[in-house]
């Protein structure tokens, strides 16, 4: 598919769609090769709060317009921020990184990622702080905080270790060197590789998919796997018989029981 901007103010903005009951999340500042300023932060969290507050969305789809992903960090518009040690994205909102910073809303819908051409420091952090990620087989990922004296905070030291290792996570975070998305996969960062132009069509796919099966499992079975990560094994077996009794006891289960009876597809209205 082709999603349409809007024409962006010099400073970005983030364009939303919504295509069912998913919504297309959209970077928006070409020119500039998708450059993070202050208000893309906040519109991006606005973005991702609306996805959790709106019982008709499902599932969310970061993509980017124009050639690449982002270039990362716009220096000059943030750094202001990053000397006094403060966020562009108001309290109160989902944080898109989503680990779990005070004051800040966690994620609960699952998060599709579109990656393309250049992406670099906040664009690796962004998809690796989502669940799936598709990316074109033209990518090209930098992770070079240490060129501009400064570290990666949006969850990259966390997250390259936890998918590939300490000492991948090492190679990449501390030399800032580029890597291609061959090697993306290979460590974990990516889920699919597809030929440039294609990554947004199948980013889309697996959204429809995940958007056609049962609200209410597909968050609490995305939440057990986080739990399972950031606390253990035990934590996350620890919520299983409450849980499923639960969800067990939801109209959807009711449904899903219905359809396999008649041997048709699903309508889950997430209740």
């Amino acid at each position: 598919m082709t999603a349409t901007p809007t024409t962006p103010p010099a400073e970005g903005c983030i364009d939303t769609q919504v295509l069912g009951h998913v919504l297309l999340i959209g970077i928006n500042r070409p020119a500039k090769r998708n450059g993070w300023t202050p208000p893309m932060f906040k519109q991006l969290a606005e973005a991702y709060t609306r996805l959790d507050d709106d019982p008709e969305l499902r599932v969310g789809v970061l993509h980017a317009f124009g050639d690449h992903f982002t270039a990362g960090l716009d220096l000059p518009a943030v750094a202001e921020y990053m000397r006094r040690g403060e966020k562009a994205i108001p309290a109160g909102l989902v944080e898109p990184h989503d680990f779990g910073l005070p004051d800040y809303r966690r994620r609960t819908k699952p998060m599709v990622v579109a990656v393309k051409g250049i992406c670099f420091t906040v664009g690796i952090e962004l998809m690796l702080g989502a669940d799936i990620v598709v990316a074109a087989d033209n990518c090209r990922f930098s992770q070079l905080e240490v060129q501009r004296g400064i570290m990666a905070t949006g969850g990259a030291t966390l997250r390259m270790a936890e998918r590939a290792g300490v000492g991948n996570a090492m190679l990449h975070l501390l030399t800032a060197d580029e890597f291609d998305s061959a090697e993306a996969y290979r460590l974990n960062f990516v889920q699919k590789v597809v030929p440039a132009g294609q990554e947004l069509d199948a980013a889309l796919a697996i959204a429809q998919r995940i958007a056609a099966q049962a609200p209410l499992a597909v968050v609490a079975t995305r939440l057990n796997i986080i739990k399972a990560v950031e606390h253990g094994p035990l934590a996350a077996v620890a919520e299983f018989i409450e849980t499923q009794k639960r969800l067990s006891n939801s109209e959807d289960a009711a449904e899903g029981i219905r359809s396999f009876v008649e041997r048709r597809p699903s309508r889950f209205t997430g209740r």
